[in-house]
């Protein structure tokens, strides 16, 4: 097949055979090589935004610096300023890669790339996914992702999708009629690998299992699915192998950035360590020992165009005591920041507790499709739901017994059945908030 998706890259100004020759090469350094790599990139970066970029110059209060720990810690609140403001010099809006945030922090910002950063970006991507024998010129992708819903955003996204080899399942009418309809597609289309948010992917493969129906059987040319954006239980993810039929593979990144951590084919959950240098650090920004949780700071080695350097993307997450600089293993994502929850006694516990509590034990049966927890007031908890039929008294009570082991007595929850829940404009579930500031 002609290589419309490389093509396409290349027209709108992206050198995807220089970043994938240069991806290759990274690929390829020994352990010593690599961390030679590491640091000489870290501090080609540095320099180049002290040099040419204020925003960051500002930042850091000088042009030059002394140790990498002694930088500054970049967030998110940083980059609600105009863009202009933080491009680099020499770059315009006409030279690079311009995007915005989907907001799922609360936090929303545009950000751009560099165009060889976009194209290193794609190669890495490209790169990983090819660990799975998919070819993003020639693989066939389900997409279960949004869709903006004006007319030519609308048109912009599908001819994408045209140029991407993939079909689109837009995710924001998830009931059985609309489900059967995905389902139709997969028996008449042959497609190679499913891709898109985890929530939508899950809600489809319990469709699947109420109908006990196991995809491959429909669509054999089925090999693998990539899940997103939103966080996998191991409950969901033994439900996606068995209803799906193909293996499940977790993946984390972060537009502004890249490809964060994915899953390679020994099950780890293999951090990037060729365009992107990840810390993990403390309260007092130092970092902390593998097999410790700390914020995940990350820092873009390519971007000239914006500086992304000891970023902190709102994520806690903990690396693997057997990881390396070349191989950095995710051991685990606990949540993000503003996920929060603090309690009555003044304990901190990440809301995905909650949820995780609560998913183990209204979930027996399968009546409750989907569900997420707000925290109203700081002893007080909404679980809105989506069922068939409404909790009983037995489960609410499971439920209550089960949080008061795990997080601590006379917290107050109300049950709320809805037909639908609330996502994001980009289709995202957002599992748990807190409105306590």
């Amino acid at each position: 097949m002609f290589p419309l998706f490389d093509l396409s890259l290349q027209l709108n100004g992206f050198p995807m055979k220089e970043a994938k020759a240069e991806l290759r090469k990274i690929v390829n350094l020994s352990n010593e090589d690599h961390k030679i790599f590491i640091e000489t990139k870290k501090q080609e970066i540095v320099k180049f935004h002290l040099e040419n970029n204020s925003f960051y110059q500002q930042l850091v209060g000088s042009k030059t610096y002394g140790e990498w720990n002694y930088l500054p810690i970049l967030n998110k609140t940083n980059l609600q300023s105009p863009l202009l403001e933080r491009l680099s010099k020499g770059y315009s809006q006409k030279d690079i890669f311009l995007n915005k945030t989907s907001g799922s922090s609360g936090t929303p910002f545009i950000f751009a790339k560099d165009n060889y950063c976009h194209a290193l970006t794609w190669a890495s991507i490209i790169y990983r996914f090819g660990w799975y024998g998919i070819d993003f010129n020639n693989s066939y992708q389900a997409r279960f992702y949004g869709i903006p819903m004006d007319f030519i955003g609308n048109k912009k996204e599908r001819f994408k999708d045209f140029l991407s080899h993939r079909f689109r399942f837009p995710i924001f009418d998830l009931s059985d009629e609309v489900l059967e309809g995905f389902l139709n597609h997969f028996r008449i289309k042959k497609f190679d690998y499913i891709n898109g948010y985890t929530s939508s992917i899950v809600l489809f493969a319990k469709f699947l299992q109420n109908k006990n129906i196991v995809l491959t059987t429909i669509c054999p040319t089925l090999k693998v699915c990539m899940v997103t954006s939103e966080m996998l239980f191991e409950e969901d993810k033994i439900l996606l192998q068995k209803q799906l039929g193909v293996p499940i593979i977790n993946e984390y990144g972060a537009s502004e950035l890249d490809l964060i951590a994915f899953e390679n084919p020994q099950n780890e959950w293999q951090v990037n360590s060729e365009t992107l240098f990840v810390e993990i650090l403390d309260e007092n920004n130092q970092a902390v020992p593998n097999g410790t949780e700390g914020r995940i700071v990350i820092t873009s080695l390519c971007n000239k165009a914006h500086p992304f350097i000891r970023y902190d993307i709102g994520d806690i997450g903990i690396l693997d005591e057997k990881s390396t600089l070349q191989k950095p293993i995710l051991k685990k994502l606990i949540g993000r920041t503003n996920d929060i929850a603090v309690l009555p006694s003044g304990k901190k516990s990440p809301g995905l507790t909650f949820y995780y509590i609560t998913k183990t034990i209204i979930e027996d049966d399968g009546n409750v499709k989907e569900f997420v927890i707000k925290q109203t007031k700081i002893d007080t908890f909404e679980v809105e739901y989506v069922s068939e039929t409404e909790l009983n008294l037995v489960q609410i009570q499971k439920i209550e017994k089960a949080i008061e082991i795990y997080l601590e007595p006379n917290l107050n929850f109300t049950f709320i059945q809805k037909n639908t829940l609330e996502r994001s404009a980009r289709g995202k579930l957002k599992q748990f908030v807190t409105f306590i500031k």
